[in-house]
Formats: C-alpha cells, structure tokens, sequence
C-alpha cells in the first residue's frame, strides 16, 4: 500500500496536474468546511509519497474568491500532510524581477477582502498563531534552491501583496502598492498561508512571474492571455523545480517551527473551552487539548 504523503504541491494558474507521479489514485477527502478545490492525487515522485491539488480545480473552474482554502488545507492535513509548496501565478512589482522569473517570498501582505482566514472564527476556542514570519523559512530555502538547480533565475525573498481579485489592478492601485514596498502581487496566498500555520503545516510559495502588473510604462500590462501565455512558458521550469525540491525536503530531519504553531496559541482558558469545538477541531488542537468528548 502507498505510505501517506507527507509533501504536497498545491498547484496555480497553469498547473492542473503532476507529471511523473507514479501509482497515482485520487482521494476524495470529506471535510467540516464542504469539499476542496478537486479530488487529491497522491502517488510517488521518485520514490516519495506527494499529494498534488489544483488550486482551482482541473480545467481551472474556480476563480481566487471562491477557492475553498479552509477545506483544501484540512484535506491535506487529513492525508498526514506537514509540507505544502505553493506554486502561484504573480506579478512583478519591481523592475529587477521580470516576467519569467521566480520569486520565493518571505513577507505576506493581505489585501483582500471576503475570504474565511481562520479555521477557528466560533466562540468557544480563540487561537491566535503568531504570522511575523508567514512562510516556512526552511521550506523557502528548500524551493529557492531548487528553482535555481532547475535553471530559473530565483530571487529569494520579498513582499508579496495578496489582493482580492479576480479583477486585476488599475495603474492607480498599481501605483499605490509599490510605494507601499511590495515586490510580486497575486491573489491565493492568502488564507493558504494563514490557514497552513494554523494547521501546523510549513508551507511555502514559489511564485512565477508572469507580467509587470499594470505601472510599468514600456512593458505590457497584465492580462489573462499575456498570463496563460508565461505560465505555459514556465510550466516545465516549475514542474522541474518541484522534481527537485521532493527529495530535499523528504530529507529534512525535521520541521520547522511552524509544526508547533499552536502550542502557544489557544488562548482560551482550559474550563472555558467548548468541547464541541475540540470535537470538530480534534485534527487540529487534539495533540493540546486531548481526545474528544467521545460522542
């Protein structure tokens, strides 16, 4: 039988399946937040369990507002998951970082609007996860790395804006965040890196540039075709980094200390806590606050 993956890839714009994935199945994983973005791939790459998801579903049918990422992170989480390496499409906010290229960021800025950022939003049990560093350093090293050894020109670390989507930005908004310092924007880091904390998982982007937003003056600006048309010319060099960074991090002797993410964080004093709660979240805060109530 195939070992439970500890990795997975959970795939953007462009990238809607795993090639080289080997014994593959798909797994249909029922969660408390409704079901995920598509059915899970787990199999091999190079003899290492991975689970692949599509962000937005096979034949990308779900826009960045209405990715279910609560139940996407708890379906990995499920599956025996501690490592997620985000694939995502960006925009360059910089000069320096041009289309093609490959940005592992480590800051996170959130400028959206709607979206479920919490698994832990009832009364009952308040949990408050620390975010200064909101990417896995070690995972990002691991990604950086291996873009590099798969012939991307990497820039390792910087800002990256999340907003709301799925409209991208005028020239004035453009405008606006760059003076605000940020380096790549797109629209699906947040709630994943907020939500993979709060499941303990380490989870990192690598993020492919496809465009220059909307402020620079000599390039073209963003547009779903000028998009689909660099990811299609950066699908091999993500794939290929993946195949890369599977062994490393199967490598790792351990986690970082995104796996204890939640041993500071519930905040809610033992005989106040809503053991209904402990119940639904027992994947989650089980390891702190013991077993369910047993019904």
């Amino acid at each position: 039988m195939l070992n439970m993956p500890s990795i997975a890839v959970i795939g953007g714009s462009g990238f809607y399946d795993m090639p080289g994935l080997e014994n593959a199945r798909d797994e249909a994983v029922e969660t408390p937040f409704g079901a995920p973005s598509d059915e899970i791939r787990v199999g091999t790459l190079d003899g290492v369990p991975v689970a692949f998801l599509p962000r937005h579903g096979r034949g990308h049918r779900i826009p960045p507002v209405a990715v279910n990422s609560r139940a996407n992170i708890w379906a990995l989480k499920t599956l025996g998951v501690r490592w997620i390496l985000s694939v995502s499409a960006v925009g360059s906010m910089r000069e320096h970082i041009h289309p093609l290229d490959v940005v592992v960021p480590d800051q996170l800025v959130d400028h959206t609007r709607h979206r479920k950022l919490t698994f832990f939003d009832d009364p009952g049990l308040v949990v408050h996860v620390g975010m200064g560093k909101p990417f896995s350093q070690k995972l990002s090293a691991i990604a950086a790395d291996a873009a590099e050894a798969a012939g991307g020109t990497v820039h390792r670390g910087g800002s990256y804006l999340c907003i709301e989507g799925p409209q991208f930005s005028s020239q004035g908004e453009s405008e606006l965040y760059r003076s605000w310092g940020m380096d790549i924007i797109g629209m699906t880091a947040i709630p994943e890196a907020r939500l993979a904390r709060e499941a303990e998982i380490c989870y990192a982007v690598l993020a492919m540039v496809t465009d220059y937003d909307v402020w620079h003056e000599s390039e073209q600006d963003v547009s779903a075709e000028l998009v689909i048309q660099n990811l299609a010319r950066n699908t091999v060099l993500s794939q290929d980094t993946v195949r890369e960074a599977v062994p490393n991090i199967a490598a790792c002797d351990s986690e970082c200390e995104c796996a204890t993410a939640l041993e500071t964080a519930i905040v809610t004093a033992p005989d106040a806590v809503d053991r209904a709660l402990v119940d639904r979240y027992q994947l989650l805060v089980g390891k702190y606050l013991g077993q369910s109530s047993g019904k």
